[in-house]
């Protein structure tokens, strides 16, 4: 059987097993190194509030919170896009 892509989409190499990590999207168990991983920094206080304290001088701190998504739950949600047969060997930067 042919296979797509030469790394078969993980970037695992020959390493044996690894630990999964469960899709934040759909709950899916994705190995480790195939799973999209979306970190976004979130603060716990109200908008409003926090515009109003930061104005008096007040620091809010903000927590990062890490999400993890397999491959069709990203593409559903756009943080990844489909890709044309030729680009898809082509390694893109993320950010």
């Amino acid at each position: 059987m042919p296979k797509k892509r030469k790394s078969r989409g993980r970037g695992k190499g020959d390493k044996g097993k690894e630990t999964k990590v469960q899709c934040d999207g759909c709950g899916a168990w994705v190995p480790r190194s195939k799973v999209k991983r979306v970190t976004r920094y979130v603060s716990y206080v109200d908008p409003q509030l926090r515009e109003e304290l930061e104005s008096k001088g007040a620091i809010i701190p903000r927590v990062p919170v890490t999400k993890y998504y397999c491959v069709s739950c990203s593409v559903f949600q756009g943080i990844v896009k489909v890709r044309a047969r030729e680009c898809r060997k082509e390694r893109e930067k993320l950010g």
